[in-house]
């Protein structure tokens, strides 16, 4: 992106590309560059998350003095269930 977006900036624009593409009214070619739009705030909203994941599992495992263990254990490990619970 040419641009820093902020996470919430860049799904703003997502609800907007949802709603445009729900409503019908694009042409195939509007509809395929919301698409592709889409997809790339998509992964930057991912990678933007995941880095968050890891800042937490990193803040948590200092805070209970797990650092060594916690970080080579976890590291790339998928914490969305646990962080939800």
């Amino acid at each position: 992106m040419a641009t820093e977006w902020t996470f919430e900036k860049a799904m703003g624009r997502l609800e907007q590309i949802v709603a445009a593409l729900e409503g019908g009214r694009c042409t195939l070619d509007e509809s395929l560059k919301l698409f592709e739009e889409g997809t790339k705030l998509t992964a930057y909203c991912s990678k933007l998350l995941k880095e968050a994941e890891q800042k937490i599992v990193k803040l948590t495992a200092v805070e209970a003095g797990e650092v060594g263990e916690a970080l080579s254990d976890r590291q790339g490990e998928d914490m969305g269930e646990e962080l939800s619970e």
